[in-house]
């Protein structure tokens, strides 16, 4: 189970010096967060959502989406690893470094048992207080995407569609949460 250890107030740069043993390292408000690999059914969710969001992102030029690992670093105290995330182009190129990633158009996080708590209130919160435009749960169990945004008190809870504007200019993305979960779950 993914579970903070509070021994000292980690930084980001602590937890990026720990070894690369296959294990996702984050800092939480000073806590460092530890989780296994994820489940083949965690990653085959979030594949599916990447090959549905990858060519609107794309076409539309709203950033580059990508998956963890990954150093998102909002302060020395904050360092995530969203499971897929749309981090907005520089001068209309895609970001780098991660150290170029000071915000997000998206984040999105798939609940497993290790991370589901984290996810739903001390990710939540960090997302929501940082440049995050859009916080998405992708909750396998309940077949539903908790969608979150800024000044949001309660996520909508989106179980069979959901419609994403990234931006006034840009039409409207509506994925179809059903049908994905159908898939997701190899129900088709």
């Amino acid at each position: 189970m993914g579970m903070p250890a509070r021994e000292t107030m980690w930084t980001a740069e602590m937890a990026r010096a720990l070894p690369d043993d296959g294990k996702r390292y984050e800092v939480l408000d000073g806590d460092l967060f530890v989780t296994p690999a994820p489940s083949g059914d965690h990653q085959f969710a979030l594949k599916l959502l990447y090959d549905r969001l990858n060519p609107y992102v794309t076409e539309h030029r709203i950033g580059v989406l990508l998956w963890s690992p990954a150093d998102i670093e909002f302060s020395p105290y904050r360092l995530v690893q969203p499971d897929l995330f749309v981090a907005p182009l520089i001068d209309g190129k895609r970001p780098r470094q991660w150290r170029d990633m000071q915000s997000l158009v998206l984040a999105i996080e798939a609940l497993s048992p290790t991370t589901a708590y984290a996810d739903r209130h001390r990710k939540r919160h960090i997302y929501l207080e940082e440049a995050v435009d859009e916080y998405w749960i992708v909750d396998n169990d309940a077949r539903l995407i908790e969608r979150w945004r800024k000044g949001d008190a309660r996520p909508e809870m989106l179980a069979e569609s959901l419609e994403w504007r990234p931006g006034a200019d840009v039409p409207a993305l509506v994925l179809d949460v059903a049908g994905y979960f159908t898939e997701v779950l190899d129900e088709g």
